[in-house]
């Protein structure tokens, strides 16, 4: 068994280094779900750090929020210090993000933002 952090020229890893590496991987893991979910399937969602978690971001085809079809918030995805992951919906009338589900498996709340059967997400 080799153990790296005994070899003399092996520096420590650097916790902010590691921890951006996580991000992006966790960035192109939620990317990927977008790109295989049902609504609005055809429209380029974009997904930005925000804070220490991320924000979904998407053109506005059903008009329904902005009217002239712009950019409107779809989602955020946060991470406590728990481990849990947070699910919240934008209300765009109220200008406020809305808690929808909790889950440790970041998988679930993709699935419940890419679904979206009850149309909460994408309206």
């Amino acid at each position: 068994m080799t153990v790296l952090a005994s070899a003399p020229d092996a520096a420590p890893p650097r916790d902010g280094l590691r921890a951006g590496r996580v991000f992006d991987l966790t960035q192109r893991k939620i990317e990927q779900a977008l790109r295989e979910r049902a609504p609005y399937r055809y429209v380029l969602a974009r997904v930005l750090r925000d804070g220490q978690g991320f924000r979904v971001e998407c053109p506005c085809c059903s008009r329904n929020v902005d009217v002239n079809g712009g950019l409107i918030d779809i989602a955020r995805l946060t991470r406590d210090e728990d481990g849990m992951w947070h699910l919240s919906a934008r209300d765009h009338t109220w200008h406020r993000w809305m808690p929808q589900h909790e889950s440790t498996d970041l998988a679930e709340l993709l699935d419940t933002l890419c679904i979206d059967r009850e149309w909460v997400f994408w309206p």
